[in-house]
């Protein structure tokens, strides 16, 4: 289907994929409220479509995204008189934790410049591809504020616990190297190879993979990594092994596996997840 969406982030869904472009090329796709509310809406929709088994996420023209839009001035990130302290909740955090709760897993095609929170956007993705001799950055001590989008929680967990505070303490852009070095992105690729690198991995994703186990296992390996011991992994894992071995999706895939054919699993996730998903919610059983 063609591209819809506002001015600020289209949105395409085909064979699987939805892909998301931010596109404000002018601002080199500097983050704006208007942005903030399609990314949320778009995440939350790809997480009930069951048309949707991966999403994309790149940018127009030649950056990725250059961070918070600064036209307003030295009052960019002055909230007092719309929110209290208590109230006001931080735009690339909400947009974090719709990527975080999607059931859908992410792929982030950084194709140029990313820096600020136009590169802790990316950390809640599950994989992070980007093109040579790009720049990043997360700068947001040099800007006056504090690191943005649950980066606090993300970035340690990614490159551990040195590297995110020399990063965010030094607020220094770094480049593609660096950023392969420390595991903060996982290939580098040539420009006009990016998005067909997370094309053809979303296709692996497609074609090997049943949705609701792919739900499970982005949710484990998530979640997990609050979990104090190894002992809840094993508890939980043990459900969803239990749940699914009785599943049409079991015998889907044993069955595929056997007869050396693609596999076509029937399960969806907007209607067979396993009685204890969300488990994090209280509906354990």
């Amino acid at each position: 289907m063609g591209a819809t969406g506002s001015e600020t982030v289209l949105r395409t869904v085909e064979d699987g994929v939805m892909t998301l472009t931010l596109n404000r090329p002018d601002r080199l796709n500097a983050f704006n409220p208007a942005m903030r509310d399609e990314l949320i809406d778009a995440f939350r929709d790809a997480g009930r479509d069951d048309s949707v088994r991966v999403v994309i996420v790149t940018g127009a023209g030649r950056a990725f995204c250059a961070g918070a839009d600064l036209a307003s001035g030295g009052d960019t990130f002055n909230r007092a008189g719309r929110a209290t302290a208590e109230d006001h909740r931080d735009g690339g955090g909400r947009v974090a934790l719709a990527m975080y709760e999607c059931p859908k897993p992410i792929i982030a095609a950084i194709n140029g410049p990313a820096v600020g929170v136009g590169l802790t956007m990316t950390l809640p993705a599950d994989i992070r591809l980007t093109v040579p001799e790009n720049k990043l950055g997360f700068v947001f001590l040099a800007r006056g504020i504090a690191p943005d989008a649950c980066s606090s929680w993300f970035l340690p967990r990614i490159v551990g616990v040195s590297k995110a505070m020399e990063w965010f303490a030094t607020a220094r852009v770094f480049g593609t190297e660096e950023a392969l070095h420390a595991g903060l992105v996982s290939e580098v690729l040539d420009p006009e190879a990016l998005l067909p690198r997370a094309g053809e991995l979303a296709d692996e994703i497609i074609g090997r993979t049943g949705a609701v186990s792919v739900a499970l296992a982005r949710a484990l390996v998530w979640r997990m990594l609050g979990a104090a011991d190894p002992y809840e992994a094993h508890r939980l894992e043990s459900l969803a092994i239990f749940h699914m071995g009785q599943s049409a999706d079991a015998e889907e895939g044993v069955s595929s596996f056997l007869e050396k054919r693609a596999p076509r699993f029937p399960l969806k996730v907007s209607r067979d997840m396993p009685p204890f998903y969300p488990w994090w919610d209280g509906t354990d059983s």
